[in-house]
């Protein structure tokens, strides 16, 4: 049985919340209504961050994280080491290795990972970027960081290969983090020894 609103406007709003991941209708509900509760200038912040986020946001030049500005704050910081770079799918694995405290080297940012099933190519991702920054000469080593799945493996194979005969050593996280585990839900002392503990591509799969 469909449920029946009071009122066309808090209907639109629960629709518009329960679009959200993990947010089913019974939640979308009680957001709703605690926001009809609250201040009208609450919800106008509310609603002018939102908005913000998706207008103003920008991604870095260098590494394509989110950020305020043209240039990231991690890129921008002359304190970071600019020789090792580490390669994430996406901004919560950037936010996930740095809660570790365990690295102070530069990230970049594919936007997302190979997988032929999702109709996502080496095309749609940022990997030729990645390729550019070794050949500028400033990278000593790349880290392979990416989730431990088949599509995340498959990957990090593509860009070993595209990034052979280069002068840049290209090495992997430890397997600390269980096979088939996204890497954002690893937790911070696993994630910061696989990271201490890395160990060269070509040794971690049979060429």
């Amino acid at each position: 049985m469909n449920q029946r609103y009071p009122s066309t406007l808090l209907e639109n709003a629960v629709n518009e919340l329960s679009s959200l991941p993990g947010i089913g209708r019974k939640t979308a509900l009680r957001l709703a209504l605690y926001m009809l509760k609250r201040d009208a200038s609450y919800v106008e912040n509310f609603t002018a961050a939102l908005t913000a986020l998706r207008t103003d946001v920008k991604y870095c030049r260098v590494c394509h994280n989110i950020s305020d500005h043209d240039l990231c704050l991690i890129c921008a910081n002359p304190q970071r080491n600019r020789s090792v770079v580490c390669v994430v799918e996406s901004i919560k694995e950037v936010m996930a290795i740095e809660n570790t405290g365990q690295f102070n080297g530069l990230y970049h940012v594919l936007g997302g990972r190979i997988s032929p099933i999702e109709g996502i190519g080496p095309g749609d991702l940022q990997i030729e970027s990645l390729v550019d920054r070794v050949k500028a000469g400033e990278v000593d080593e790349v880290i392979l960081a990416l989730s431990t799945t088949m599509d995340g493996d498959m990957t990090n194979f593509f860009i070993h290969r595209k990034l052979t005969g280069l002068d840049v050593q290209v090495t992997v996280i430890a397997r600390g983090v269980s096979i088939g585990d996204e890497l954002e839900y690893a937790d911070e002392v696993t994630l910061g020894r696989s990271i201490l503990n890395r160990t060269r591509f070509s040794d971690s799969v049979k060429m």
